[in-house]
């Protein structure tokens, strides 16, 4: 056996899609396969319960490797990224002081968000004094009037310091149409800005200096497919401008960082980052970009250089999917967005810590966040293997699905232009359009975050850790209102604000669970009923169960219920329900847990309060609280 030369499996007999078909349509006993087993997702694009290799047969992974055009499969031989923490400059000497710990304790990228106030040669001696800026990535954010000022001053320092720049990595988050997008405000002088800090930037090879701010689209609940085709709308506004402004093309490319979120649909982010680095390498070269380095083996025969399609990824995890309540549980969506994020080759990641929603991000927390992508490299081996979702019939499939739903949405937009459709809020609305669509789904439980509409932490208080996150980088003037801003709300919101008036209020209403009748069925009506009103913030009773509805009615005023929620089977439902209302007399509010077949008769006998799956969790709640 050990030495047999037969291949693994070559004794079973190969099976066609046909057959596959065959069986599923025989186990379906007639019922329609694309209502059942397909799925019809939110990006616009049907994913199939199955996926086999001629479902790959054209596509553009079969015959690229990683590094190679059009890097779908990465930009690199390798799989290493730089880790990155974030510092907000206060005091730049504690700053400098909180870098130089971190840089032992893993990191090997920084994010310096420097107030506009402190934009200076002298605050970058002192906060960059003692780091080898051969060693780490280094990155700067400050308010967008202020980039080229600081592109100036860092340039000064570096050629100060004398290193070596091809050795220096890094970026300044030049942002154009970002507070366009957060605020309203529009810059009329963007693209001066970003020739000037290109044309300075030239002496810093290996530097980015303008960004693509995607992550505001994830932050703001967008989907997959819009975070991408906008993204690629943004760049392709950037480049044409420079280009037109007389900045080489290849040089214009390869001073453009995408930061990009990373959404929880683990799959889905995978696919998008393979399709970004895909399509990124089409636009690019369709400017034909000659390269500027005469040694460069990275050219086609015609002398355009394929480097400048590389598409330079910074990913951080969604803000939009954190919560306030249960917040621990943010570590576990945050440890599968960088995941994702890692396997599909990014260049560099941040992992927020999970309190970041409600509090300024403490040691603990900002530990965690370090050590999730370092258990990555370090434990999981994450950084050893290029591409390795490489093959899979099914991501391989998703990632040209996303690429061509991305793609037109692209098409779209570039037609106008994205600064003009920033400027007439279209890319707003839309992004908006799918959030308000999200919160629907939340409080419908159709999408669901644990902790805040499902099985949420009934004795949770969140009062006393929210802190004032309120901005402090004095960019405060906001724009005249004549142009839509991005949705500022994460989808936890709506039910966070719920449960904190609750709390507020320091009358929590109780809910007490009346469960009579058929044991299986009031055991599994009061475990959702329990849930249901805990995500409002109400204290939940339950019961073992009571013999008689008199029995559980005084049980209830005993324990100075305001809400009864009666908790039984359907059957039972239509001669209880009736004799609960009729004892309570309207001083409580009686609820009944399910959809009976009677709720009609129910409802003509003043029974009007029903609570199942198909229920508004949120409005239901808004409507118990208020009485």
């Amino acid at each position: 056996m050990i030495n047999s030369k037969e291949k693994l499996f070559s004794e079973f007999p190969p099976v066609s899609t046909k057959e596959w078909m065959e069986r599923v349509a025989a186990d379906l006993k007639g019922a329609d396969f694309e209502k059942k087993l397909v799925w019809k997702t939110k990006e616009g694009f049907n994913l199939k319960p199955f996926y086999r290799q001629e479902d790959i047969a054209d596509s553009a992974s079969i015959n690229s490797l990683p590094g190679q055009f059009p890097y779908l499969r990465g930009t690199k031989t390798d799989n290493d990224w730089y880790v990155r923490q974030d510092i907000e400059v206060v005091d730049v000497a504690e700053a400098n002081k909180k870098a130089l710990d971190i840089l032992y304790k893993g990191i090997n990228s920084i994010g310096f968000i420097i107030p506009r106030e402190l934009v200076s040669i002298q605050t970058l001696e002192l906060l960059l004094n003692g780091i080898n800026l051969e060693c780490v990535e280094l990155n700067f954010k400050t308010c967008s009037r202020f980039s080229v000022q600081l592109m100036h001053h860092l340039l000064a320092y570096y050629q100060k310091t004398g290193v070596d720049v091809m050795k220096c990595y890094g970026s300044i988050n030049t942002d154009a149409f970002g507070p366009l997008l957060r605020k309203g405000k529009d810059q009329k002088e963007w693209i001066k800005n970003m020739v000037e800090i290109v044309n300075t930037a030239k002496a810093l090879p290996r530097f980015k200096a303008v960004a693509v701010n995607a992550f505001l689209f994830n932050n703001a609940g967008s989907f997959s497919t819009q975070e991408l085709g906008y993204a690629l709308a943004w760049g392709n506004e950037l480049l044409a401008n420079l280009i037109a402004q007389g900045v080489e093309p290849a040089i214009a490319a390869k001073k453009i960082k995408f930061n990009f979120g990373i959404g929880v649909n683990y799959f889905m982010e995978i696919a998008k980052f393979r399709a970004a680095r895909m399509l990124w390498a089409q636009i690019v070269n369709a400017y034909k970009p000659k390269c500027v380095v005469p040694e460069c083996e990275n050219t086609t025969a015609d002398g355009v250089c394929l480097c400048a399609s590389k598409m330079n990824i910074f990913a951080q995890t969604s803000t939009f999917n954190q919560t306030v309540y249960d917040a621990h549980v943010n570590l576990l969506r945050s440890q599968t967005e960088a995941m994702s994020a890692g396997i599909a080759g990014v260049d560099s990641m941040l992992v927020s810590p999970f309190d970041s929603a409600f509090a300024q991000p403490n040691e603990f927390s900002e530990r965690m966040a370090r050590n999730q992508q370092l258990m990555l490299k370090e434990e999981a081996h994450f950084d050893k293997v290029v591409d390795a979702s490489g093959g899979s019939y099914y991501i391989e499939t998703l990632t040209e699905s996303i690429a061509k739903e991305a793609w037109a949405l692209f098409v779209k937009i570039d037609e106008k232009g994205f600064y003009a459709a920033v400027q007439e809020g279209t890319v707003q609305k839309e992004i908006n359009a799918t959030a308000a669509s999200r919160s629907k789904d939340l409080a419908n439980r159709k999408e669901i975050l644990l902790g805040t509409n499902q099985f949420p932490n009934f004795y949770e208080k969140a009062l006393p850790k929210m802190q004032d996150l309120s901005c402090g980088c004095g960019c405060k003037t906001q724009g005249d209102g004549s142009i839509e801003t991005l949705n500022t709300r994460r989808l936890a919101s709506d039910f966070e604000d719920l449960r904190l008036a609750t709390e507020k209020s320091g009358a929590a209403p109780k809910a007490f669970m009346l469960t009579i009748g058929s044991l299986a069925m009031r055991l599994a009506r009061s475990q959702f009923a329990c849930n249901f009103f805990a995500c409002g913030g109400c204290e939940v009773i339950d019961n073992l169960g009571f013999d008689t509805i008199e029995e559980g009615v005084e049980a209830a005023r005993k324990a100075g219920a305001a809400i009864i929620v009666l908790c039984s089977s359907d059957d039972e439902y239509a001669t209880l329900a009736p004799k609960a209302q009729q004892l309570m007399k309207g001083k409580e509010t009686l609820v009944v847990a399910g959809a009976p077949s009677c709720m009609d008769e129910l409802k003509t006998q003043g029974v009007n309060n029903f609570i199942n799956v198909r229920s508004n969790v949120l409005d239901t709640l808004k409507k118990m609280n208020n009485e």
